[in-house]
């Protein structure tokens, strides 16, 4: 006899007790299976989740010939949180200058309160985190978070709908000093004494200050920064505060190329810039391994792209020219011979591009951070295969294990919960008192998202998904928290998507038997399962010999003999080829 877990027997259906919170948590999160390799509950990680890269759409490495890089935040990993408190504080220096009041310099970045993915509300001045649809999870104006009767004021039903002319998603990690510091100017003005709040903004005498204009003065400050200000160069001054190195790195790249993959740079940043970051981070004595020599950055790609101006790269474009590398400077005219290997170009377009290296689209597996500039529009417009970098996973996977007492506590309240409706139905009266659990649930879950920071998970808010990740699932194939996580798999590795339940899927255990009482037709066909020499299949031929004579080719359809979906399985044009015709060949035999 098996001794099995309690979420496993839950699954299978077999659960009929009814326990306190605690010991249900317990019993979750201890699990008992004898077998662990079969064992159903999740607490079972597969080697070290920090290592690990996850699957949205199953992706075989062997059919990638080609991989692109952004450098920010992909090759360059930056230090968290001392990057992002070097922008905020440029962005308040410049803010100051253009006649913000001194008092905002003394605001310091706190990295527990902003994260990725929000919606800022130009309109009434607030941070959004909403789901997939628009329906608004957590409002904050300033420091204050709204209430629940707060929030229906400004937004009826809880809802918002994505409009660019209002609402500006911060999507990425660039954005998170400029989030903090919107929370920090919203907070100081409809706080401060000399200011009189307003629906829309702020005013003081004759002076009206809207949140959009707030909104639209932080969004050009940030940008100043980044082209024109000192972010780059204080970077480039203080490489090891702010640029974390690894020696992992080459040795990853020379792999790669070893496989026999071709390798291309293609990043936003101008070529300097690019030369200063890739110079330190191949900067070790040695090469990809101890006894090679150093070897220049250029040498472990095969293309280099700077000034891509993404995601402008991927629809028209630019002029594609050639960058010289001694002083940096564009060269003139329009780059129009190959690409060659070890120079660096600057701009372009994908078309271009493509054309130029003989991609096809999904021969390409293009790893960035930005899941507007360098996911979205790389799978939308070219269908490149996406690789996400989520830096932030390694904390979401550590509040995931460390506080796995809390996501136990939960659904050992939604089984209570199901209890407490047990043996009801149409008929009844009474109204269950459910007030307690509720309560509970409220704060387990508020409990969960402090521990991930003052906002909560990236990826979700309680039982709700995020907006962030609905775009995670839906535009990359892969998700890591570093493109080192690569290191750990050979090049020919299949990665394949896990099911994606629904939940009549998810809730109902395969073990439950019933009879069908529907007035739907059942339409299965087992074909694939009769033996060729049974009488049914003899029938079945015999009935196809006597209508070899008649004009109608097919009265109704082969059952398939093979599968019919292949995207799990991404062949290559000739495999795809082979398949289908071997496919063919089962069927007409």
């Amino acid at each position: 006899s098996r001794t099995d877990c309690y979420q496993c027997r839950a699954r299978r259906g077999g659960c009929e007790v009814t326990v306190s919170v605690q010991s249900l948590a317990n019993m979750l999160l201890k699990c008992q299976c004898a077998d662990l390799q079969h064992c159903e509950c999740q607490y079972h990680a597969r080697g070290s989740a920090p290592n690990e890269i996850f699957v949205n759409r199953s992706l075989h490495l062997e059919n990638i010939k080609y991989y692109g890089f952004d450098m920010d935040y992909t090759i360059a990993e930056y230090k968290s949180p001392q990057y992002e408190r070097l922008g905020f504080n440029l962005i308040k220096e410049r803010l100051v200058s253009l006649g913000y009041p001194q008092e905002i310099l003394e605001f310091e970045y706190d990295p527990s309160f902003p994260i990725r993915g929000l919606w800022f509300d130009t309109l009434y001045g607030n941070l959004l985190k909403v789901d997939a649809y628009g329906n608004i999870l957590v409002c904050v104006h300033g420091f204050t978070f709204l209430k629940h009767n707060e929030v229906y004021e400004l937004y009826p039903n809880k809802f918002l709908q994505l409009d660019e002319s209002r609402v500006y998603v911060l999507n990425t990690l660039f954005n998170l000093p400029e989030t903090y510091l919107l929370a920090c100017l919203i907070d100081f003005f409809t706080n401060s004494a000399q200011y009189t709040k307003d629906k829309t903004g702020v005013k003081s005498g004759n002076l009206l200050m809207s949140f959009k204009s707030i909104f639209q003065d932080v969004r050009n400050a940030t940008d100043w920064v980044h082209i024109q200000g000192d972010l780059k160069s204080e970077t480039v001054k203080n490489l090891d505060e702010y640029v974390k190195k690894d020696e992992r790195l080459p040795v990853f790249l020379s792999r790669l190329r070893e496989s026999g993959a071709k390798i291309f740079l293609l990043t936003n940043s101008d070529y300097r810039f690019t030369d200063h970051i890739m110079t330190y981070l191949f900067d070790f004595p040695h090469g990809p391994r101890p006894e090679e020599p150093h070897r220049n950055w250029k040498t472990y790609f095969d293309l280099i792209v700077v000034d891509a101006r993404k995601p402008l790269f991927f629809g028209e474009g630019t002029i594609l020219r050639q960058v010289d590398t001694t002083t940096g400077a564009l060269r003139l005219g329009t780059h129009m011979g190959p690409l060659q290997k070890e120079q660096v170009y600057s701009g372009g377009s994908c078309d271009v591009f493509t054309e130029l290296i003989k991609a096809k689209g999904k021969d390409v597996l293009y790893v960035g951070d930005h899941i507007f500039g360098d996911i979205l529009k790389s799978k939308k417009i070219r269908g490149w295969r996406t690789f996400l970098i989520v830096p932030e996973l390694i904390q979401e996977l550590h509040v995931w294990t460390d506080k796995c007492q809390l996501f136990a506590e939960l659904q050992g309240l939604d089984v209570m919960l199901g209890d407490l409706y047990k043996n009801l139905d149409s008929s009844t009266k009474e109204k269950p008192d459910i007030s307690k659990v509720r309560h509970a649930i409220r704060d387990v879950t508020h409990k969960m998202d402090m521990s991930y920071g003052m906002l909560g998970s990236l990826f979700r808010s309680g039982s709700r998904q995020t907006f962030f990740s609905s775009q995670v699932v839906r535009y990359a194939d892969l998700y890591a928290a570093t493109v080192l996580n690569l290191l750990y798999y050979p090049f020919s590795y299949m990665f394949r998507a896990p099911p994606m339940l629904m939940p009549h899927e998810s809730t109902v255990a395969h073990e439950q038997r019933f009879v069908m009482d529907t007035p739907m037709i059942s339409r299965s066909r087992t074909f694939s399962i009769i033996d060729e020499n049974d009488d049914v299949c003899n029938r079945h031929n015999r009935m196809l010999d006597q209508r070899s004579q008649s004009l109608v080719p097919h009265v109704r359809p082969e059952t398939p003999r093979s599968v019919t979906h292949n995207h799990d399985e991404d062949y290559s044009d000739e495999e795809s080829d082979r398949q289908s015709g071997e496919g063919e060949d089962k069927v007409a035999s």
